[in-house]
């Protein structure tokens, strides 16, 4: 299986379905972004601390994997020089709607995040990377990938998913039970029978992976970049908040 298409094409469906993270800002949030008050999430409830963030009016930021028309107009409306980079053509038509509505400048760019081939070394100040590298088998890759692009002082703000979230049954979850039957590390092409994987990737849903908080944590620090900064997050719709926090956010920068 194709995994990039598979996910792009899956992406663009979650579009058509108005999954939260597709919905595109509202003018009342970039007029807030625009007199300074900046609310970005990495995870599903938490603003990014400020002194994360530093100050981002004129600065190169890449929103990575970000697309969804959320990031990245934010971004702009502050006076940053905003690139959006996605896998999907109709979640980067979201920032399109919100750049064209609002009469902002971002540049888009589809492709894939383990490959930022297109960019130069050292091209941008910031990198804002929510939860989505879940839907990329290497991890490792987009920390390299991430660290050459990024100029020296740069800044990697990233979510991602708590790798335990994966050992659950998924269909008893959304029915509030919570019985351990994968292990670690996971993969939609491994860890599904062949009779899952066709019904699951044939409703059209993005092809999921597991990463160990070796490789997310420890492939950050193994690609360069000094982790200065980390919090957790839940997902209050989800029964296992009760029980763990299922996002971690860290703070990357390239010394």
């Amino acid at each position: 299986m194709d995994i990039f298409s598979h996910n792009r094409e899956a992406w663009n469906r979650q579009v058509s379905m108005h999954n939260q993270w597709t919905i595109p800002v509202t003018p009342a949030q970039v007029q807030e972004a625009r007199i300074g008050l900046l609310k970005l999430v990495l995870t599903p409830t938490i603003l990014i601390p400020q002194g994360w963030l530093g100050e981002v009016k004129g600065k190169d930021v890449l929103c990575l994997a970000s697309g969804g028309g959320q990031q990245g107009p934010l971004l702009a409306a502050t006076g940053a020089r905003v690139t959006v980079f996605d896998q999907s053509p109709a979640q980067l038509a979201q920032d399109r709607l919100v750049a064209e509505r609002e009469g902002l400048e971002i540049t888009l760019v589809q492709g894939n995040m383990q490959d930022l081939s297109c960019f130069g070394d050292e091209c941008f100040d910031l990198i804002i990377h929510p939860v989505s590298n879940c839907f990329t088998p290497d991890i490792k890759a987009v920390w390299k990938e991430t660290w050459r692009v990024l100029r020296k002082g740069g800044r990697l703000l990233s979510g991602f998913n708590n790798p335990v979230n994966y050992i659950f049954d998924f269909k008893l979850v959304e029915q509030g039970e919570l019985k351990v039957r994968h292990p670690l590390p996971y993969s939609d092409l491994e860890s599904f029978s062949p009779e899952e994987l066709v019904e699951y990737a044939g409703e059209g849903n993005p092809l999921e992976f597991s990463h160990s908080l070796n490789d997310q944590i420890g492939g950050q620090i193994e690609a360069g970049f000094v982790i200065a900064g980390f919090y957790e997050d839940v997902d209050p719709n989800c029964v296992t908040s009760r029980y763990y926090p299922e996002y971690l956010a860290t703070l990357a920068i390239k010394q």
